[in-house]
């Protein structure tokens, strides 16, 4: 089954976690051991990818090590085309809607989509939203980053995205932000679009998780949860069993 066949498909039971992992804070061997740790979680999708990656053989020895440790689909989260790997499973082919710069919006994309056709990987469309406080990825993606209490900007962004025919609405507060997407602002996205709500960025415990998902999420990404120092295991066990409790109804 297709990697997006298989999130719609898993959407119909409950809402979902995704785990990211960001080659550039970890060596291979951590983020196959993350991976592992998300598996066993429950886990939908491994992502891979970061703001701040140096180089491809970075992101190939990761999705490498992670395919080694784990069962879980393998999606490219990329910062540039230069940063695909040829060894993942598919790719969310995003565009950071408010970002000023051409390149994240269009330009990476046009250089990216003949490496997605040579590497056969399969592109999963998205729009990519930035809200404050943004962190690294807001800088790195000179982004016009959504005010938290303009949830119409939001929607206009989310609505067109949908419209262009996108099949993935992505709201982003940032890695290791302080705060979350707000919940109106989810709530208010999933309200006027029809496509799937996925809300990373601030998002460290089960509680918050939840709350995000009662708000509209579809599904939830978390990444500073793998990375800090801890009980990783049982963090992301919490996150997870708190999602899947919204079940489909």
């Amino acid at each position: 089954m297709r990697v997006a066949a298989y999130i719609i498909e898993e959407l119909t039971k409950y809402p979902l976690h995704f785990a990211l992992i960001d080659p550039d804070k970890q060596d291979a061997e951590k983020a196959g051991h993350l991976a592992s740790i998300a598996e066993k979680a429950g886990s939908s999708v491994i992502m891979v990818g970061g703001s701040t990656i140096a180089s491809q053989q970075q992101v190939d020895e990761a999705v490498k090590a992670v395919k080694e440790e784990c069962n879980l689909p393998v999606v490219l989260f990329p910062s540039a085309a230069k940063f695909l790997s040829r060894y993942a499973d598919a790719i969310f082919f995003m565009s950071l809607l408010n970002s000023r710069k051409l390149d994240y919006v269009i330009r990476e994309h046009v250089k990216g989509s003949l490496i997605v056709k040579r590497f056969n990987l399969e592109p999963i469309s998205m729009g990519y939203i930035i809200v404050e406080p943004g962190m690294t990825a807001g800088r790195v993606g000179e982004a016009d980053l959504i005010k938290r209490d303009d949830y119409e900007t939001a929607v206009g962004y989310a609505l067109a995205a949908q419209y262009l025919g996108m099949s993935l609405v992505y709201l982003e507060a940032g890695s290791g932000a302080s705060q979350a997407v707000p919940n109106r602002m989810i709530t208010d996205v999933k309200e006027m679009i029809d496509i799937p709500l996925i809300v990373g960025g601030g998002i460290r415990d089960a509680a918050t998780a939840k709350e995000k998902v009662l708000a509209g999420a579809d599904i939830i990404v978390t990444g500073t949860a793998l990375e800090e120092k801890g009980d990783p295991d049982k963090t992301l066990s919490d996150i997870v069993k708190k999602i899947r409790s919204c079940r489909r109804t």
